[in-house]
């Protein structure tokens, strides 16, 4: 399996399928028991843990389901953290337009308690894309927040591909947030089963009815 450059792609299946392992193995946050995983010209199997986390601070953004803010630090300390982490100045110019384009200008100095659900999301997004990574994981990030605010977050990961040329792998299982991206894959039970190109949600639908009729 691949993700493209300047491609996004959704991932999804039933509970269980592996969706979540996947996004960790190759987002270098758990270690593949078998094969290899690369990033780039990087190979992640089998890297010591600081390799890892130079790696993941500097080259990987990753936006979870909870979105993992530190609560004592403002929406702007907690996008520039992996700049304060990786001990060196972060590049001005991507941070404004990051923010920007998130619409969170307004808000950089609240901390997250004071912040809706898809406003902490936002930020949570803008500090993963901030390091202008390689690749932007996403599990679930739609998981815990309404309509209004997946649509805002799901148009700026798409933006983030056509405008920034990131590429961004996501897990979801939500058909409309899979209409989103420019390709579907499907796992069940570990195994890549199928492939889906320019998805609409109907269509997405429509192939994961099929596979639960096969199964039926």
């Amino acid at each position: 399996m691949e993700f493209r450059c300047g491609e996004f792609t959704a991932i999804m299946g039933p509970s269980g399928s592996g969706k979540s392992t996947l996004m960790h193995c190759v987002a270098g946050l758990d270690q593949a028991d078998e094969g290899t995983v690369w990033i780039g010209d990087t190979q992640l199997t089998g890297l010591g843990d600081n390799a890892l986390t130079h790696l993941r601070r500097d080259r990987v953004g990753f936006v979870f389901q909870a979105f993992n803010l530190l609560p004592t630090l403002t929406a702007l300390e907690n996008i520039t953290l992996p700049f304060d982490l990786a001990g060196r100045k972060h590049d001005q110019d991507t941070v404004d337009k990051v923010i920007e384009a998130l619409n969170l200008r307004s808000r950089l100095h609240h901390r997250p308690s004071q912040l809706s659900g898809g406003q902490q999301q936002r930020v949570a997004c803008a500090r993963a894309l901030v390091t202008r990574p390689d690749v932007v994981f996403a599990d679930e990030p739609t998981g815990a927040l309404d309509s209004t605010a997946s649509a805002e977050l799901l148009t700026f990961l798409r933006r983030s591909v056509d405008a920034f040329g990131r590429t961004v792998a996501m897990v979801t299982h939500e058909p409309s947030a899979a209409a989103y991206a420019d390709r579907v894959l499907f796992l069940k039970d570990g195994h890549l089963v199928d492939e889906l190109q320019a998805p609409s949600a109907d269509r997405v639908l429509e192939r994961m009815k099929s596979f639960e009729k096969a199964a039926a």
